[in-house]
C-alpha cells in the first residue's frame, strides 16, 4: 500500500499556506524542498512540482493589508509574484546543481487535445533531461483560473499527474491528514490513514475553501484524489511542514492519508473525462440507452444543441456523459433529429455518418 520503491515519476504539489510565511515566501522551506527533491533525482526518479503562492507573494510585494479580492488586483499580484516565486526555486535548486523550468497553464491548454499533447511532450523532454518542471496556473491572463478552475492547484496537480502517467502525487498542505470529522470542531476527530474508495460520506465531510491567499480546501483535495484514482495514481496528503516529509513518504512511513486508486482509465478516456466541454448536445432517452450499450451517437437522437464547437471538441451529452464529436455545432443543428444518411448528403461522402463513436464517449459515472 505504501511501498513506493517502484514509483519513478513523482508529482509534488505545494500549497500557498505551506510555502509562505506571513505574506512572503519562506526561503528556508523552499531550500528544504529543493534538497528533498534532489534526493529523488539522485535515486533515479523524476520529479515535477506544482507550486502555488504567486498571488500571495505579489500581495506581499505590494504590502497589501490582506488578500486581494478585486480580480484585476489578483491578476496583478500573480504577475508580480510569479517571477519572484521562480527566482526562489531557481536559487534553491542551483545549490544542488539542478535546473528548473517554468510552465504556466490554463484549463484550455489541458482541454484542447493538440495543446495537451504538446504540453505532455515538453514535460516528457524536460524530465528526461533531469530538469524539474515547476507548474502553476496562469492567473495573469485567465481570470477563470483564479479560485475556481483549479482550486489552489489541487485539481491542477491531479490533472497533470494523470496526464503524464505519474506513479505518485504528494500533496503538501497545512492539513495533517483527512479526518473522519472536522478536527476544528470535534476534539475526538481521528485521522484516516488510508482511503480505498471516496464514498459520498467522505465527500460530504470535506470542508470548504482555504484561507488568506489560498483557494484550496479539503473538498478540492478530495476532487483531486478522484482524478488521480482514475489514472491509477496513488495520492498522499500530508503536512508539508513535517521534517523530511517527502523522504519519509517515499520510505513508506504512515504519515498523512493515502488515497488508493480503484482503477486506471486509458489516457484518452481520462483526457475526455477531465476536459472542459465546449458545448452541450441534448439527446433523447433512446439515445442515452443506446450509448450505454456501446453504440454510436446518431443525429436522430439529438434534440437540441447549445454552444459553439467544432469537430474534435469535447462536449457534454445531457448531463450524463462527455464525447468528442465529429460534427460542428452549426452543422449538427441542421442535422438534429434526422437519419444518419443525411450526414453524408450534407457533409460529403467521406464524412463519418455518426455524431460520436463509442470510443469517444465517456459516461461521468464511468
Amino acid at each position: 500500500m505504501r511501498n513506493f520503491s517502484k514509483s519513478k515519476r513523482i508529482v509534488i504539489k505545494i500549497g500557498t499556506n505551506t510555502l509562505t510565511k506571513d505574506t512572503g515566501i519562506d526561503t528556508g522551506y523552499v531550500r528544504l524542498i529543493a534538497r528533498e527533491v534532489t534526493e529523488l533525482l539522485k535515486a533515479g526518479r523524476q520529479a515535477l512540482i506544482i507550486s502555488s503562492g504567486a498571488i500571495g507573494m505579489g500581495a506581499g510585494q505590494l504590502d497589501l493589508p490582506g488578500p486581494a479580492k478585486d480580480m484585476k488586483m489578483r491578476q496583478a499580484c500573480a504577475a508580480i509574484g510569479q517571477p519572484l516565486l521562480m527566482q526562489e526555486y531557481r536559487k534553491a535548486f542551483m545549490r544542488h546543481g539542478v535546473t528548473v523550468a517554468q510552465v504556466l497553464l490554463t484549463a484550455e491548454v489541458l482541454s484542447n487535445r493538440k495543446t495537451y499533447l504538446n504540453l505532455r511532450n515538453a514535460i516528457e523532454k524536460l524530465l528526461s533531461l533531469g530538469i524539474v518542471p515547476i507548474l502553476n496556473e496562469n492567473d495573469s491572463v485567465s481570470t477563470a483560473e483564479i479560485g475556481s478552475a483549479f482550486g489552489d492547484n489541487d485539481k491542477l496537480s491531479a490533472l497533470v499527474a494523470s496526464k503524464i502517467d505519474a506513479d505518485l502525487l504528494i500533496m503538501l498542505t497545512d492539513i495533517d491528514a483527512l479526518y473522519d470529522k472536522d478536527p476544528n470542531e470535534h476534539a475526538d476527530a481521528q485521522p484516516i490513514r488510508a482511503v480505498f474508495e471516496i464514498t459520498d460520506e467522505i465527500a460530504r465531510n470535506a470542508g470548504g475553501s482555504g484561507s488568506r491567499h489560498a483557494t484550496g480546501g479539503m473538498k478540492t483535495k478530495i476532487e483531486a484524489a478522484r482524478i488521480a484514482s482514475q489514472a491509477g495514481c496513488r495520492l498522499v496528503l500530508a503536512n508539508g511542514r513535517d521534517s523530511d516529509v517527502i523522504g519519509r513518504i517515499m520510505a513508506g512511513e504512515e504519515i498523512g492519508t493515502i488515497f488508493l486508486p480503484k482503477r486506471k482509465l486509458s489516457n484518452r478516456t481520462r483526457w475526455i473525462l477531465h476536459s472542459k466541454p465546449a458545448g452541450v448536445i441534448h439527446i433523447d432517452d433512446g439515445a442515452v440507452g443506446a450509448l450505454r450499450r456501446n453504440k454510436s451517437l446518431l443525429p436522430s437522437g439529438v434534440t437540441a444543441v447549445e454552444g459553439t464547437f467544432k469537430a474534435g471538441d469535447v462536449v457534454m451529452l445531457n448531463d450524463v456523459a462527455k464525447a468528442v464529436v465529429s460534427i460542428a455545432s452549426g452543422q449538427l443543428k441542421d442535422l438534429a433529429g434526422k437519419h444518419s444518411t443525411e450526414i453524408k448528403k450534407q457533409l460529403g461522402p467521406d464524412h463519418r455518418d455518426v455524431v460520436a463513436i463509442p470510443e469517444d464517449i465517456v459516461f461521468l459515472d464511468y
